[in-house]
Formats: structure tokens, C-alpha cells, sequence
């Protein structure tokens, strides 16, 4: 274990954002190259890796995910293996998911599953949400297409090694959306003479609490970003913008929102005389627990003697592997990283090391379940 406490630390240091994690993608590479995975796919989706183990008999495909980006934002937390990148951190986990992994590549090396064959994916750019199409839009990615679909995601706020999981939505989908008015600009005197944009964004943002009370279910849109004209006090502005994230539990309603805040933005533009274009960005759809993959993961849970908690709702933020659930049977947990640890995305956030083993158990569990029914 100590290794893969080594391994965390190492990661921890050299942080490597959306795009960009290249060296984080060849020290897991040296890492696990040397355990003689059957099947090495490089580059996947970008910087991604995926390691494939073999058992003797045929049997499922499982895949078991991690993710290889840090965050852009500066490490205020003093650990003796503080990032070395200014503005860059592992301030979500990620290093720590890496490692569990890994640790699963060892498990493997010494014990090849039973039956069918198991996947380990290092996905990268998962903060972002572009790296899970990526990879499922990879020509290579048919021929790893699992069976089954698992991954973890540490929580803090919970009990340290506690399972937090959930039936159905375990997390909401979400995306990003600019829509940038343009209309003329004119003399701050005249402002009659100009198409200022000012009025129809102020009327969007006003309307956004009818627009998303009108779902069947939990929807919720933020807005991030406002940007109207220049600092110019002798015009009057000739173009702005309306930043928002969208997020609901269910995806037909979080396209819905999306399709009616679309609608109404452009209704505004053309009762304004103004220009519009709209960009989405950041989009994650919604992370789905299949039934099939849940009863697997249970068995592994009560068989491991773990402490449970069944989350009451499905949680707000967002994570990259919802993707997988409209793939194939997936499942989402969360394992507790201590009630006082920082919570993810803060500066002072660090993963708590002893969780290593913690998922790399939980995992074991679920192959050795999976490939055993399959027998």
C-alpha cells in the first residue's frame, strides 16, 4: 500500500489540468506496464489509458473508471507533496481515484479474474466534461466496450470509508450555456438610437424562476456570468451576454430546460431587434444507476461488511461518467472522506490516503461477485 501512497503523492505534485495530462498518463503507464496487462490502449479519447486483464473463461467485460485531471485552480494546503504548478491542484480526488486503480492493476497481476476480462480506464479531461465522449467516441473504445460500467467518487462531509450510493440518479446532468446578444451601440445621450441588450437580458433573468417551475421535476438554473457593453460612459451598450448552468435529475427534463431557456433567449433577441448565437459548454449528462450494476455492487458492499448510507436524493453537482450510463449498465458510489475533511474543489482539499485501500477492496469485491455469477 505504501507504493500506492508513493504513487498518490507523486500525481499530487505534478498536477495536470483538462487537455493537458500527458506526464500524469505516462506515470500511470510506468506504473502499471510492468504488471503485464493483456491489452495496453494509449492515447484513448486524448491523453487516456485503458488496461485490459483477461481471465481463462469467457464471461463479462467490466470496466472500472478513473479520471486523470487536476483542477486549474492554487493549492493553499501545506502537505510536504503540495502541487509544484501554480494554479494547478488535485483538489478533487482525482490523484487518489488514480491510485485506487492502480491498486486494482496489482490485484489483477497477481489473480487474473476468473471469467471475462476487466477494464481499467484513466479517463482524462473529466472536469471539463469533454473526456467520457472522447473516449466513447474512440474507434478503439468498440473494442473495450464493457458489460458493466463501475466508478467512485470520494465525498467529504461523510463518514471516512462510509458507502454512499443510491438507486437510479445518483448525481444530476448539467451544461453550461452563453447566449451572447448583439444589437448597436449609439451616444450614451441618444441611448433611443441604440439596440442595447440590456433590457432582454434583465427580462431573462427575471424569468428564470417561472421557466424552471414549470418541470416535472428537479431543474435548476444558475447564473454564472453577465456581461453587458464596455466601461464606456459615452455609449450605450451594443452587445451582451448571459452565462447560466442548467442541471436537473433527469435527462429528458434537463433537455427540456435547456430547449425552453433556448426558446425564450431567442424570443427576447427578436422582440429586442437584437443578434443572437448561443455556445454550450462543460455539458455532463445525468448520472444513472442501473439496477443490474447496483445489485452487484450491494453484494460487494454487504459482503465487505461496509457501512452504508442510502443518499435521500440524487446529489447537485455533476461528474463526466453519466456519459457511461447511456452506454451501458453503470454504477456511481461515493465512499465518505471524513465529516471535517474540505470539500472538493476548496484549496486546502487534500485526499485522505487511507481510502486507497478502502476502494481498491470495494472493487476486488465487485469482480470477484460479477465474475463468479457468470461461472
Amino acid at each position: 500500500m505504501n507504493d500506492l501512497i508513493q504513487l498518490r503523492h507523486k500525481l499530487h505534485q505534478n498536477p495536470e489540468i483538462a487537455g493537458e495530462e500527458r506526464e500524469t498518463s505516462q506515470k500511470i503507464l510506468e506504473f502499471i506496464k510492468p504488471l503485464s496487462p493483456d491489452i495496453i490502449l494509449e492515447g484513448l479519447g486524448g491523453e487516456g489509458l485503458a488496461f485490459v486483464f483477461k481471465g481463462k473463461k469467457p464471461g463479462n467485460r467490466l470496466l472500472f473508471r478513473c479520471e486523470l485531471d487536476a483542477l486549474p485552480i492554487e493549492e493553499y494546503g501545506m502537505p510536504s507533496y503540495r502541487s509544484k504548478s501554480p494554479e494547478k491542484a488535485h483538489l478533487c480526488g482525482h490523484d487518489g481515484h488514480m491510485a485506487i486503480i492502480c491498486g486494482l492493476a496489482q490485484k489483477l497481476a497477481v489473480k487474473r479474474p476468473v471469467s471475462g476480462e476487466v477494464v481499467l480506464l484513466f479517463q482524462p479531461a473529466e472536469e471539463t466534461g469533454e473526456g467520457a465522449k472522447r473516449v466513447l467516441g474512440d474507434p478503439r473504445f468498440e473494442s473495450i466496450r464493457p458489460d458493466f460500467a463501475f466508478a467512485l467518487h470520494n465525498l467529504p462531509g461523510f463518514p471516512k470509508h462510509q458507502i454512499i450510493t443510491r438507486k437510479g440518479t445518483f448525481a444530476a446532468g448539467s451544461t453550461g450555456v452563453t447566449y451572447l446578444f448583439e444589437g448597436k451601440t449609439s451616444h450614451a445621450a441618444h441611448p433611443a438610437d441604440s439596440i442595447n441588450p440590456a433590457t432582454a437580458i434583465s427580462k431573462m433573468i427575471l424569468d428564470i424562476p417561472e421557466l424552471v417551475k414549470g418541470l416535472e421535476s428537479f431543474a435548476l438554473a444558475t447564473v454564472i456570468q453577465v456581461s453587458l457593453g464596455s466601461l464606456a460612459f459615452g455609449t450605450s451598450a451594443g452587445s451582451g451576454s448571459l452565462s447560466l448552468t442548467l442541471r436537473a435529475f433527469d435527462q429528458n427534463v434537463l433537455e427540456q430546460l435547456i430547449d425552453q431557456m433556448e426558446e425564450k433567449a431567442k424570443s427576447l433577441a427578436e422582440e429586442a431587434r437584437l443578434g443572437i448565437s448561443i455556445e454550450y459548454q462543460e455539458s455532463f449528462a445525468v448520472s444513472t444507476n442501473h439496477t443490474k450494476a447496483s445489485e452487484i455492487a450491494e453484494l460487494a458492499f454487504g459482503s465487505l461488511g461496509m457501512r452504508v448510507y442510502e443518499n435521500p436524493e440524487p446529489f447537485r453537482w455533476s461528474e463526466d461518467f453519466g456519459l457511461f450510463s447511456q452506454s451501458c449498465p453503470s454504477y456511481l458510489f461515493g465512499i465518505g472522506a471524513g465529516e471535517n475533511c474540505p470539500q472538493l474543489h476548496e484549496p486546502t482539499y487534500d485526499f485522505p490516503d487511507e481510502l486507497i485501500e478502502t476502494g481498491v477492496q470495494v472493487f476486488e469485491k465487485i469482480i470477484q461477485i460479477k465474475t463468479l455469477q457468470g461461472l
